[in-house]
């Protein structure tokens, strides 16, 4: 099996140290291998996505030393093959049209209580007609109920994680789908969601080794689940652990985290980097 693995980006904003942490990861354990590393620019949000932040990942995953083969995929571009994966699940009857907002969802959860996973169905034939008729909005969601009819049961779903979770996890690995509920495969403003053009293109572009950070392991779970439905190979997993601040914070995007773009004005070199976490291309 050739080994190949990505990095996968959102442009929603500028790469941080946690970013390069785990390009570099991924890039290291491909030429470990005498591999293919690949970049995916994971772009489904245009409510968020700017072309700004595109060409600054670019720039920085080059400043790092990086090299990735051509031509980069971007997601924006590949709507269509995602919207002929929910056809073929609507087809077998494994997704519905839901018309609840996520406030709607939540009405009666205290603030500090812990989301609930949603399961729901779809509406009375009658019902569904005239809401369509009215033009409101809905969201394709996976019917956890359905695909367990479908699957015979979860029980035959595993995945091989050669990392380790937050908690440890590794190994063989029971997938449990039903933690995520019903999840949204799409919907008006997005248009397709992160779990199904996450598979998809795992597959198309054949990658053997998903290595990412370890707050993505729970998304592994559902994300097995749809390998399944959608009859897709399931890579292996490799969950590194995060890097966090002098706060002891995880670097993240919203909380402003430092920028590579940043470091660099600050006259960081990319070995000075890859010494600080310990990495190296």
């Amino acid at each position: 099996m050739t080994f190949v693995t990505r990095f996968a980006p959102s442009p929603t904003g500028l790469l941080h140290r946690g970013h390069a942490f785990s390009a570099l990861t991924a890039h290291r354990a491909a030429r470990a291998a005498g591999g293919r590393f690949l970049l995916r620019i994971e772009d489904i949000d245009a409510t968020r996505c700017r072309p700004e932040y595109e060409a600054a990942i670019l720039e920085d995953l080059a400043w790092l030393g990086l090299e990735w083969e051509q031509p980069v995929r971007r997601q924006s571009e590949r709507l269509a093959r995602y919207h002929a994966d929910i056809e073929t699940l609507r087809e077998r009857g494994l997704v519905y049209r839901c018309f609840k907002t996520r406030r709607e969802i939540d009405i009666g959860r205290a603030p500090h209580e812990p989301a609930v996973p949603y399961i729901g169905s779809a509406l009375p034939a009658d019902e569904e007609a005239e809401r369509l008729e009215r033009g409101e909005a809905f969201a394709w969601r996976l019917s956890l109920t359905a695909a367990r009819a479908a699957l015979g049961g979860f029980e035959g779903l595993s995945f091989l994680e050669q990392g380790a979770g937050p908690g440890g996890e590794t190994g063989l690995i029971q997938a449990r789908p039903e933690t995520a509920g019903d999840i949204v495969l799409a919907r008006k403003d997005v248009g397709v969601a992160y779990h199904l053009a996450v598979v998809h293109d795992d597959a198309a572009q054949g990658v053997s080794h998903v290595i990412r950070g370890h707050d993505l392991f729970e998304a592994a779970h559902i994300q097995r689940l749809l390998q399944a439905l959608l009859d897709l190979p399931t890579p292996i997993y490799r969950h590194h652990g995060l890097l966090v601040g002098p706060d002891g914070k995880r670097y993240a995007k919203r909380d402003k985290a430092q920028t590579l773009r940043e470091l660099r004005a600050m006259g960081m070199s990319p070995a000075d980097l890859w010494i600080e976490l310990g990495v190296a291309p």
